[in-house]
């Protein structure tokens, strides 16, 4: 598997986290984890860095490019 896929995944599996966090009232370590999940965004956003794509890219390999 490569970088961006894995990215992916881990935002899915986060989120979903959140969501299981939301579903048994636990509001704020749902609403931590949605925050932080939304600064990343963001700071992927303004400064086209994402420091968990980096780490990965890093010891998996970027994907191959789709013609």
């Amino acid at each position: 598997m490569c970088a961006e896929k894995i990215q992916r995944f881990l935002m899915a599996i986060v989120l979903t986290v959140a969501l299981f966090l939301f579903a048994s009232n636990q509001m704020l370590y749902a609403m931590i984890l949605q925050t932080l999940v939304i600064v990343m965004v963001i700071v992927w956003a303004i400064f086209d860095f994402c420091p968990s794509l980096w780490v990965f890219k890093k010891v998996f390999g970027k994907c191959p490019q789709k013609d």
